[in-house]
């Protein structure tokens, strides 16, 4: 291939999408490790004294053609994939661990750091440089630098297999989705279904060139199909199917990934020298350390579980007398729970529904990032995509200088992994005196438009967009000089705070005000659906807080000790399990095989992180509420100290300088009606 026609290979400010072929990906991902190998080279081969410039920054600034073109090849691998670019993956994984592990462990290189780090308080630095100084040793003696040169190796090979193992993983659990479809073709199996699910199984059915309503794996296919279908059978066939994904003992059986996963994190911990995976994790965390984590979660779970305990058996309660269920089982439990919200705020997301149009929810977040941040988000035709349902967006201030790009990528597709993240392809920095701003992107998978009605959104996934929309305020605002420690570059358990936060305003009057409106009539939401929407907000919060532990404590259970005795995932999910569960156990299912977060998504042994972002996004909205949510001063407070800070201090300190004191746990439990 003649180099010269490789668009990644080209100088680019926004991804060239539509120019990049997938032959295009390895060339490129091969350039840039060799460059990023000659900019290493450069570094090292340098005779003057090492210093935090001509070492410590100069590493941090390296490999930026690199990273722009995996996080381009990665996002496509998460949002438009297909056969070829999983292949790619599996081969650029290893390349890219292996110069990892290079860079990691190279003797000269740690050396000369190691020098800076030592010398650091004799010389003079400013609050981000040293925090640079800081994160840039410890990743360098937390990914073995400090090993003999035989177990050096071995970490090496860990960590190529495991880079493989959790593509692996991801890989079955997306094939284990797509292969299930539920094919539909007596309307009266449907009853119970709102007209808007209805019309996508419908079309989902006529794009396969299938007669009927076809319902697949997929959130905005299987959430509303538990939550409404009347027929019971077919609740429990597609909750049997969703919860044996990767369980099957099939080619995408992912029990063996889980073991060998959780028995390579624990062999690596230890030859760092850490009791576990979770210890080693955990010290580079606002947690900082299991005990703390598992005081944490129970604390909360000695205050949920009464609240919970009582709310299920409410639940029990009212499907016995409505339809003489004698055992609630999981799959009855998103159906009962919205017959019994129904009846007690007689509030379903039907009657919500037309007031959340997807464009005014959009428009709705800009304009609240406005008042609170000084944003303004416009839409660009001009920005190339990798796919025309993506929209592009420039945001600037209110000066009008230029802040960011932000792509938005809203519906489901078959080449697109379930669920919502947000994603950079381009980081913030300040280099040879240009503030280089940011490209942010969000995905979603939210219901399509029907040829008779928009896209309207539930109440759940209106809270999702502002949710991941508040980590692309982070990205967007992000004003540090090292890319390193920009934007979202913070400690995993703070990295949820600004998101969760930003869900707050979905549940306030003066928010809703601003965008939510009736798609045909253009009337305001009425106030009394607001006041259920903010009632039933801590509906069965017992119960869902209960959920989200059982999660954390699994995720721990895996990390937290040695797991060479578990030969047996579901026994062992079982045990973990029997402190925080509510409805029968289903032998066919297990939830370790298909968990990504965890095995996948980078969330080993900081899943209790959600929980803990929690608790500081409930204490800072305290503080909004408390003063206005509007309030200019604390919003300038959240932006200056949270949002445009990145990782360039301690997050308990940054916290304490937006809020004044640290976050207070009963914030949350107040929050959720657990406490008065």
């Amino acid at each position: 291939m003649d180099m010269t026609q490789n668009p990644l290979l080209q100088s680019f400010d926004t991804a060239p999408f539509s120019r990049i072929e997938t032959s295009h990906f390895i060339p490129a991902i091969k350039e840039g490790i060799k460059q990023t190998r000659v900019a290493i080279d450069q570094i090292t081969s340098q005779t003057s004294q090492p210093t935090f410039e001509n070492t410590v920054a100069q590493l941090d600034y390296s490999g930026q053609s690199l990273d722009r073109v995996t996080s381009i090849f990665f996002n496509l691998n998460s949002a438009e994939t297909n056969d070829t670019i999983q292949k790619i993956a599996q081969e650029v994984a290893p390349m890219l661990s292996e110069l990892r592990n290079d860079i990691q462990l190279n003797t000269t290189l740690f050396e000369r750091i190691k020098t800076v780090f030592e010398n650091k308080d004799n010389i003079t630095l400013s609050e981000e440089q040293k925090t640079l100084v800081d994160k840039t040793y410890k990743s360098f003696s937390r990914n073995g630098a400090n090993l003999k040169e035989e177990d050096k190796t071995k970490l090496r090979k860990i960590d190529t297999e495991l880079s493989k193992l959790s593509l692996s993983f991801g890989e079955n659990v997306l094939a284990e989705t797509n292969a299930f479809e539920l094919l539909i073709t007596d309307e009266k199996d449907i009853s119970g279904l709102p007209e808007g699910a209805k019309e996508a199984a419908k079309a989902l059915a006529e794009a396969k060139d299938k007669q009927g309503w076809l319902i697949t794996l997929d959130y905005p296919s299987y959430i509303p199909f538990m939550t409404y279908a009347d027929n019971r059978d077919l609740r429990k066939k597609l909750a049997l199917a969703f919860g044996a994904r990767a369980f099957q003992n099939n080619k995408n059986d992912n029990q063996e990934n889980v073991l060998r996963i959780a028995k390579l994190r624990y062999e690596r911990a230890q030859l760092l020298g850490y009791a576990s995976h979770a210890h080693f994790v955990l010290e580079e965390r606002m947690a900082q350390t299991p005990e703390k984590v598992f005081d944490f979660l129970n604390e909360i779970l000695v205050k949920a579980k009464p609240a919970a305990k009582k709310e299920f058996e409410s639940l029990e309660k009212f499907a016995k007398e409505l339809d003489g269920i004698e055992q609630l089982q999981k799959w009855d439990g998103a159906y009962y729970s919205e017959k019994l919200k129904q009846k007690l705020f007689d509030l379903d997301d039907e009657k919500l529904k037309p007031y959340f149009k997807l464009e005014h929810v959009i428009d709705g977040a800009f304009t609240i990032a406005s008042r609170l941040f000084g944003l303004n988000f416009k839409e660009t035709k001009t920005v190339d995509t990798y796919h025309n349902e993506v929209l592009t967006y420039d945001v600037t201030d209110t000066d009008g200088n230029y802040i960011a790009l932000l792509y938005a990528d809203f519906h489901p597709r078959p080449g697109k992994r379930n669920g919502a993240w947000m994603t950079s392809y381009k980081s913030q920095m300040i280099k040879d005196g240009k503030n280089e701003r940011p490209h942010i992107s969000i995905v979603c998978n939210f219901t399509k438009p029907t040829p008779s009605k928009p896209s309207l959104l539930t109440f759940n996934e209106v809270t999702t967009l502002f949710h991941e929309f508040g980590h692309a305020l982070h990205g967007i605002l992000a004003d540090t000089t090292y890319p390193g420690l920009s934007g979202t570059s913070v400690f995993w358990d703070f990295v949820e705070l600004p998101s969760q936060v930003m869900e707050n305003w979905c549940y306030e009057e003066e928010a809703l005000a601003l965008f939510a409106k009736h798609y045909k009539t253009g009337e305001d939401i009425p106030m009394e659906l607001v006041k259920k929407i903010k009632e039933s907000a801590t509906f069965l919060e017992g119960m869902a807080t209960l959920r989200q532990l059982s999660f954390g404590l699994l995720d721990m259970s895996w990390h937290a000790e040695n797991p060479n005795a578990i030969d047996d995932v579901k026994k062992h999910e079982t045990q973990v399990f029997a402190d925080t569960s509510l409805y029968p156990d289903v032998a066919s299912n297990c939830m370790s095989t298909s968990f990504s977060h965890i095995f996948q998504g980078g969330y080993a042994a900081g899943y209790y992180s959600y929980k803990w972002a929690e608790v500081l996004d409930a204490d800072a909205f305290e503080y909004f509420k408390e003063n206005g949510i509007f309030n200019s001063t604390i919003a300038t407070q959240f932006k200056d100290y949270v949002l445009s800070k990145g990782g360039t201090e301690n997050p308990m300190i940054l916290y304490k300088k937006f809020r004044g004191q640290e976050p207070n746990p009963e914030a949350l439990l107040r929050r959720a009606g657990l406490i008065k």
